[in-house]
């Protein structure tokens, strides 16, 4: 039984975490998983050890000082060799790489996300006097562009809602047909509550029925880090929820089945068919757009920007930790309503 789905995912990920550390990482590498444990979430500790996984490989198939290392006998003092130039080296490699058989490439922020991992390992043992010296503090994060925010146009999300509402298509088969209508209700649900509340696809995952208060249209989140909070939804929003939930004859299902959004397989949806379902649907109103419930999460916000005109309010419902994160999202948009402001302005009267 799906009791509770945040529990569950950090128990498999702590057993995936503990299997990594004993059989893929040097041992002193362990000491960095517990010294981090209670300012990190077990998903930020995955993470690193996947990382670190890449890095250790790396040393010791192409750095000549590592070459012959059994990485169960790699030490301290073995790490006390690794410098600045290794690690730029490292970066280098991240263009393109073998791990286990598979090809990777990798972009600059995933270089970036990467390095970060190799920064916080070495910040952990410089700062407990382990090594003498910290390497990844002198090597530089790779210069990210600034990308535009895609989003849908507000046309965009009229014509969304229609074809989810109406299941209107044409370019589709019989069995698409079939298949879309035994879950058009859920799917209007998911992609109402994204496009109405911002949430991530992790919070919208782990939704359970008993989250969802339709007296004051409110339900309880469990946010990225695992802290709970309260949001609000709209009348809209609700209306889409309860079809859905009365399609589902909760009165029977509740015991059994206490996740709000389920397969055809009655269990818990998972993140990658919401991520399939998103896309089925956006693809048909702008092909040209990549369109995933992180975009629909833009367009919330987006949106939200442009009625409030208050950043920290867009930062506190969206549930971002740094207000610099938000308002490195949306200042393009504040620009915009800063330039429609000005043409506004009338100098004289004609």
């Amino acid at each position: 039984m799906d009791n509770d789905y945040f529990s569950e995912r950090d128990k498999a990920n702590t057993i995936k975490l503990r299997t990594i550390i004993r059989n893929e990482l040097p041992a002193i590498c362990n000491e960095f998983f517990i010294g981090i444990q209670t300012n990190t979430t077990v998903l930020t500790r995955l993470a690193y050890a996947q990382d670190l996984c890449i890095f250790f490989d790396f040393l010791f198939k192409e750095i000549n000082e590592f070459a012959c290392n059994d990485k169960s006998a790699f030490t301290f003092a073995d790490l006390n060799l690794v410098t600045a130039t290794h690690i730029e080296i490292y970066m280098d490699y991240l263009s393109y790489y073998k791990y286990e058989g598979r090809e990777y490439r990798n972009s600059l922020k995933t270089k970036a996300r990467k390095l970060s991992s190799v920064k916080a390992f070495f910040k952990y043992f410089y700062n407990k006097d382990r090594i003498s010296s910290n390497p990844a503090s002198k090597v530089p994060s790779p210069k990210l562009k600034d990308k535009p925010i895609i989003r849908l146009d507000t046309d965009e999300v009229s014509e969304l809602l229609v074809k989810l509402d109406e299941n209107s298509s044409c370019d589709i088969t019989k069995r698409q047909h079939s298949y879309r209508n035994k879950t058009r209700k859920r799917d209007i649900a998911i992609i109402s509550l994204f496009l109405g509340t911002g949430i991530r696809i992790s919070e919208l995952v782990g939704l359970d029925i008993k989250d969802i208060d339709f007296k004051n249209n409110a339900f309880k989140l469990t946010r990225k880090g695992g802290a709970q909070t309260i949001l609000y939804f709209t009348a809209e929003v609700a209306n889409a929820l309860v079809d859905y939930l009365d399609e589902r004859e909760i009165n029977k299902l509740i015991e059994g089945y206490p996740a709000l959004f389920l397969s055809l397989q009655n269990r818990r949806i998972t993140p990658r068919a919401v991520e399939i379902l998103v896309k089925k649907y956006a693809v048909e109103v702008t092909p040209l757009k990549k369109i995933t419930p992180h975009k629909l999460r833009s367009t919330f916000g987006t949106n939200l920007y442009a009625q409030t005109n208050d950043i920290y309010v867009v930062g506190e419902i969206l549930g971002h930790k740094d207000i610099n994160t938000t308002k490195r999202h949306y200042a393009a948009i504040s620009e915009d309503i800063k330039r429609a402001a000005a043409e506004k302005v009338k100098l004289r009267d004609k």
